[in-house]
């Protein structure tokens, strides 16, 4: 199967279980913001609803998705000179955001930063006003340039400032370490380091334990590059105790992100291993299996096919 043959499976699955969802619940209320919980001193994360967590076309998540989900992890940290946010989940989130961030701190959110291009994750980004400084690496402003919840009246919400490799915000114990190691969930991830917290953000790429959505089509993510992009990670970040991954509802261990790696590249060798010996994309997804140190992985037969397809694809 061709990549677009992928995506417009991908993309039929999840506006039938929209379709489905919001059938079977008439007006119930959509999915909430959850309770806000403490990483470390003053940084803390307010978990995502992840039961449609994957976007899968380049315009993002409508609003009938918050029937399902609130999208992906917020950070927060409170900074001296306000509150710094790491993300923003789905569009209509940003009341519910704030009235967490309010159960912890008085201080105003003066400043966002997006891990990717995604709606599940920049989605609210307009709620918190135009004087909010936002920050995101130059290839995901790009990116959310095509997004309909930045065009028209929205376009001023995009971000002012950007970075190609490297960049420190704010100083002393507030001080944040923003990263880019290469293409993999897209070609715009950022990496957001806490050091004086031994903290970090992953975005998607350490969505949770299971296979990562590999967006090549819309936003220039690379299946095989994936690996090499979490290896730089390994190599470069030190001092990280506690991971703040995209998705999962608890945090992980640097130990868990250092196990998601090497199940990554496992996974990449073996789907490698089998398109070399001249099996198509869809035969290698479907001959697939995880080994056992890997058995507590959710390992999804679509999710499976659509990677496979992203390394098939890979340039």
């Amino acid at each position: 199967m061709k990549r677009a043959g992928v995506l417009a499976v991908v993309l039929a699955v999840g506006a039938s279980s929209v379709a489905v969802t919001e059938a079977q619940r008439g007006d119930q209320p959509r999915a909430k913001v959850r309770a806000i919980q403490r990483v470390r001193d003053n940084l803390y994360f307010i978990p995502g609803s992840d039961r449609n967590s994957y976007p899968v076309a380049g315009s993002g998540y409508t609003e009938a998705a918050r029937t399902l989900s609130t999208g992906g992890n917020v950070g927060v940290l409170v900074a001296d000179k306000g509150v710094v946010l790491v993300d923003t989940m789905n569009p209509g989130s940003g009341a519910e955001i704030l009235a967490q961030v309010k159960s912890v701190t008085d201080k105003p959110v003066i400043m966002i930063i997006n891990t990717h291009t995604h709606a599940d994750h920049t989605g609210s980004n307009s709620e918190f006003g135009g004087v909010v400084e936002t920050v995101v690496q130059e290839n995901t402003k790009a990116n959310m340039e095509r997004l309909e919840i930045f065009k028209g009246d929205k376009a001023k919400f995009l971000p002012a400032k950007t970075y190609k490799d490297r960049l420190t915000l704010l100083d002393g114990k507030d001080r944040i370490e923003l990263y880019y190691f290469g293409r993999g969930h897209t070609n715009g991830d950022n990496w957001v380091v806490f050091p004086a917290l031994r903290a970090m953000h992953t975005g998607d790429m350490f969505p949770r334990k299971t296979l990562p959505f590999v967006d090549a089509a819309n936003n220039g993510g690379n299946g095989v590059e994936f690996s090499r992009t979490l290896n730089n990670v390994l190599s470069t970040v030190k001092g990280v105790e506690t991971v703040i991954p995209g998705h999962s509802p608890t945090l992980m261990s640097w130990n868990d992100f250092k196990d998601y790696t090497e199940f990554y590249a496992d996974f990449l060798a073996n789907i490698q291993g089998a398109l070399k010996a001249g099996r198509t994309a869809d035969e290698a997804a479907s001959a697939y299996k995880p080994s056992d140190k890997y058995k507590h992985y959710e390992i999804e037969a679509l999710r499976v096919k659509q990677a496979t397809q992203s390394i098939a694809d890979s340039k």
